[in-house]
């Protein structure tokens, strides 16, 4: 399956962006350490220089949770976002309560007039329970309470399909207390399993992020999943670029390139080695035209979806700025010469643990 045989369905066009992917393609060559599977070329291609295709950069809700949904879509209209990274939760499209197909084509509509393209998240931190943060998790040692969060995501994937959202993110949970490594990967498959099959039904690809922290914390681990569950057609990816620079061995742009035949949806924000918090641009220490390039490079079409939660409070304020910041990287991106040979980061923290600011955690 291509990188981009998830394009998002056409919304109204905008005056202010153009979506038209390079025509000069050539393959990409991965850089993963995990073997792809034999009989795929990387899904997206190397554009020749000086005619990569512009990004699609939206922003989440889950920064935006003051606001009301309508007022947010607004904001990310008026600023000139191309689309949405939308967060299924009590306040903005809450999945839970009555009427969510009516809601749904509300929204729908809504995002059709603003010309705003959408993806689904899934990481509301108590929409399922109001006291467990994440929880329960696709690992939790209760099979009922598994069974919640895998419909949850059947939910979510069916609310994806009415929108046109290019694909539904989610991420594996923090493995239990008492629970051993081997077994929290058999309940990963087991729990995911439904959902990959009303993924595949719906033509919406399930976008699994690593998170640091959880049991799938790393592009490796994304591997073992996909190996596990036999490299299912609608199982892709979902980048976090900071995720990237807090806990992968390659720097940022290497592991887009990585990532490339698997990568549906891409999260971005500035990000420090070893530490997950997520962090408004320039106040880490992301080089981001390399990664933006990297990024044009594969012929990325889905959204790049600026992930930052805990500022919210000023979400308007970091929505207005975000975006200048991209578009500038961008257009210096594409006047910097290619890089040459992947660079390796310093060493992270151990395998998949969380930091002194675990925001992916049970307990950040």
């Amino acid at each position: 399956m291509s990188a981009d045989a998830h394009a998002p369905k056409s919304h109204a066009p905008k005056s202010h962006a153009t979506n038209s992917p390079a025509s000069d393609a050539q393959p990409a060559t991965s850089l993963s350490a995990a073997p792809g599977r034999p009989d795929a070329s990387p899904s997206a291609s190397l554009a020749q220089p000086g005619a990569l295709p512009p990004l699609r950069f939206g922003y989440g809700t889950n920064g935006l949770a003051d606001l009301r949904l309508d007022d947010a879509l607004s904001l990310l209209a008026d600023l000139g976002y191309d689309g949405v990274g939308l967060t299924l939760d009590h306040m903005h499209l809450d999945p839970l309560a009555p009427e969510l197909t009516a809601r749904t084509r509300r929204i729908a509509h809504r995002l059709d007039a603003l010309g705003l393209g959408v993806t689904i998240e899934t990481g509301a931190r108590y929409v399922l329970d109001p006291r467990r943060k994440h929880g329960p998790s696709l690992l939790d040692p209760d099979p009922d309470d598994r069974a919640r969060r895998a419909g949850l995501l059947v939910r979510a994937v069916r609310v994806a399909a009415d929108l046109g959202a290019h694909a539904v993110h989610c991420f594996s949970g923090v493995v239990p207390e008492g629970t051993d490594t081997d077994t929290a990967w058999k309940r990963l498959a087991e729990t995911l399993t439904p959902v990959l099959d009303a993924a595949a039904s719906a033509g919406i690809p399930l976008a699994v992020e690593p998170e640091p922290g959880h049991l799938l914390a790393t592009l490796a681990d994304f591997h073992h999943l996909r190996g596990a569950l036999g490299d299912p057609e609608p199982l892709g990816l979902t980048l976090d670029i900071g995720h990237c620079q807090c806990l992968e061995p390659l720097s940022p742009a290497d592991c887009v390139r990585s990532a490339a035949p698997w990568l549906r949806h891409v999260q971005i924000e500035d990000m420090r080695r070893g530490v997950h918090e997520h962090l408004p641009f320039g106040d880490g220490e992301i080089d981001f035209p390399p990664v933006l390039a990297a990024l044009a490079a594969t012929g990325y079409q889905g959204l790049a979806v600026v992930e930052l939660p805990r500022h919210s409070h000023a979400g308007p304020h970091f929505a207005t700025h975000s975006l200048p910041f991209l578009r500038h990287a961008e257009r210096t991106a594409a006047t910097a010469p290619p890089a040459a040979a992947p660079a390796l980061q310093q060493a992270a923290p151990p395998h998949g643990a969380p930091s002194t600011t675990p925001e992916g955690s049970s307990t950040g």
